[in-house]
């Protein structure tokens, strides 16, 4: 097997429903712009709150891509 060399990224993604669907935008987006993710790890997560209700569940992630030759 050849010697890769992968780049890793941070990102966070947002959504008013869960960590999930947070996490699934990060990716989806991130997958748009990148080439060849591989692995996404949660960092942290939080929640963003507005007037005592929750506004916003984020997820951050570290993605990982494969560098090209």
């Amino acid at each position: 097997m050849p010697e890769s060399v992968y780049k890793i990224v941070e990102v966070v993604g947002s959504s008013p429903d869960s960590w999930e669907k947070a996490a699934a935008a990060a990716v989806k987006r991130a997958s748009s712009s990148l080439r060849d993710l591989r692995i996404a790890q949660v960092v942290e997560q939080d929640i963003q709150i507005e007037a005592g209700e929750i506004r916003a569940y984020r997820t951050k992630l570290k993605l990982s891509f494969k560098m090209e030759e």
